[in-house]
């Protein structure tokens, strides 16, 4: 019994603290809706009516309308013609030396701007002046060797005239003996000496003779050439001029002005040998842009139309191009490996042919660099126009 009492007594104290959720009162009746006001909110016939047709209306209007602008663009559209695969260049020149040696001054860094005419580096001179030196000896010799050639020439002259005059003088006297031996007044003896010695005479003078074109010869077959004007002498100023030039050439210049590129490991004391590239010049004045466009986008395309390129450097600021000429061929043609399209899996491929644009109008505070990307946009003047189906029949009528 006390058992029961308790728990009776629990259950009455949850049920006061917990007590039951109050129920909502019904709600009131709506009032009724007069006739006059139901009939002022019911939308009369008419504005249905209106209201279709306006949707109906757009509905149709909208599709033409964009239809016709569509139609438009294209009709006027394909005059400017667009790529992005173009690339500012600039003429880059290999820098090398000449002649073999060891540098003994370098003026030159990398990515440093030089100037046309500046000194890059200069190559040991001394043993291409003393070269000079011994091309200058020898082209003095020269001269002295032609002068004794020429007096060899003079002497030989005259042994040829000595020799004429012997010969003459040993016939008189061999007719001279001759009258007296047919005379019987002169032995026979001095007759056949009188012949001999005029055989003799006739031989030297023969000699005399041959000299004398052997020395007309060594002067080059003109005894009165000029000293500077004989082989030997050109030979000498030809050597002469090539030691000079080669000692010229010790001192490497700028071509052109430019930025210096790849001449980090470019160093005094080191020694470099004839044509070895040792590193190259960018020339900044020379800038152009090589844009290679789809062959669809060359249809119209000509010398000397105008462009607008693009820098992604400097996005903002646009570049005025002319087209200076265009590629002789696909870059397929000219690849080291073209391509072999007489397979059973050949698929067409649109090319590409590279045109190059003369920058016409450009800043010079601008970074322009070799190498940077750039969009092109061609002004070709010619639109798509209409189809030729509707060309023909707008013709016709």
């Amino acid at each position: 019994m006390s058992v029961a009492a308790s728990t009776s007594e629990k259950t009455a104290a949850e049920i006061k603290q917990f007590p039951a959720p109050a129920l909502p009162e019904p709600a009131a009746e709506a009032p009724a809706i007069a006739p006059a006001a139901s009939a002022a909110l019911t939308p009369p016939a008419a504005g249905r009516k209106r209201g279709r047709t306006g949707r109906i209306f757009m509905m149709a209007v909208v599709p033409l309308a964009l239809v016709a602008g569509g139609s438009y663009v294209w009709v006027t559209g394909g005059r400017i013609q667009e790529t992005e695969n173009a690339n500012l260049r600039q003429a880059r020149v290999t820098i090398a030396s000449e002649i073999p040696g060891r540098i003994v001054d370098a003026n030159v860094a990398d990515n440093a701007q030089v100037k046309a005419g500046d000194v890059l580096f200069v190559v040991d001179p001394e043993p291409y002046r003393i070269a000079l030196s011994q091309a200058d000896a020898a082209l003095a010799a020269a001269r002295l060797n032609v002068e004794q050639l020429r007096a060899a020439y003079s002497q030989a002259v005259a042994q040829e005239k000595v020799a004429a005059g012997e010969m003459t003088y040993f016939q008189t006297e061999l007719e001279r003996q001759t009258a007296l031996s047919d005379k019987g007044v002169s032995a026979r003896s001095a007759l056949d000496s009188a012949r001999r010695d005029l055989i003799k005479a006739q031989d030297e003078h023969a000699a005399a003779v041959e000299s004398v074109t052997g020395a007309a010869a060594a002067l080059g077959g003109k005894p009165d050439i000029e000293t500077d004007k004989h082989p030997q002498v050109l030979a000498a100023l030809a050597q002469r001029e090539r030691a000079a030039y080669q000692l010229e050439q010790t001192t490497v210049r700028a071509p052109a002005s430019g930025i210096v590129s790849q001449a980090a490991s470019f160093k005094t004391g080191q020694f470099v040998g004839a044509g070895a590239a040792l590193f190259s010049l960018v020339e900044t004045g020379d800038t152009w842009v090589e844009a290679n466009f789809k062959e669809t986008q060359l249809t119209h395309m000509k010398l000397g139309q105008t462009a607008e390129v693009i820098l992604d450097t400097f996005p903002d600021h646009p570049l005025t191009a002319t087209i200076e000429s265009i590629g002789a061929g696909t870059g397929a043609e000219f690849s080291l490996l073209p391509a072999q399209n007489a397979t059973g899996n050949w698929v067409k491929v649109t090319q590409r042919i590279p045109v190059r644009l003369k920058i016409a109008a450009e800043d010079a505070d601008l970074l322009l660099r070799t190498g940077m990307s750039a969009t092109v946009s061609v002004d070709t003047g010619v639109a798509r126009g209409l189809p030729k189906i509707f060309a023909t029949a707008v013709a016709a009528e």
